[in-house]
């Protein structure tokens, strides 16, 4: 039997994943190293940067994880022909 062809890196969940990890890596580092009491102050006390960081890492990885454990099986050419019958 021949392995499935999964989509791998073209699956959308994979560049969804990415992109939010990259934000919130950004996000997460601003609120780490360049928060101002001004910043804090407008978040009434919050550093809102980090926990959005936070929350968006914790996204991205649920994304990425759901990547590995369901991955989209793509179709091949011979599945394709085989599950056609035009009865000739």
């Amino acid at each position: 039997m021949a392995e499935k062809q999964t989509a791998g890196a073209f699956d959308v969940r994979t560049l969804i994943g990415g992109l939010l990890g990259l934000y919130g890596l950004i996000l997460t580092c601003l609120g780490l190293f360049r928060a101002t009491e001004e910043e804090l102050a407008k978040g009434d006390g919050l550093n809102i940067n980090l926990w959005a960081g936070i929350g968006m890492l914790v996204v991205a990885a649920i994304f990425l994880a759901w990547v590995r454990l369901k991955p989209l099986v793509v179709p091949t050419p011979a599945d394709e022909s085989a599950g056609t019958s035009d009865g000739s």
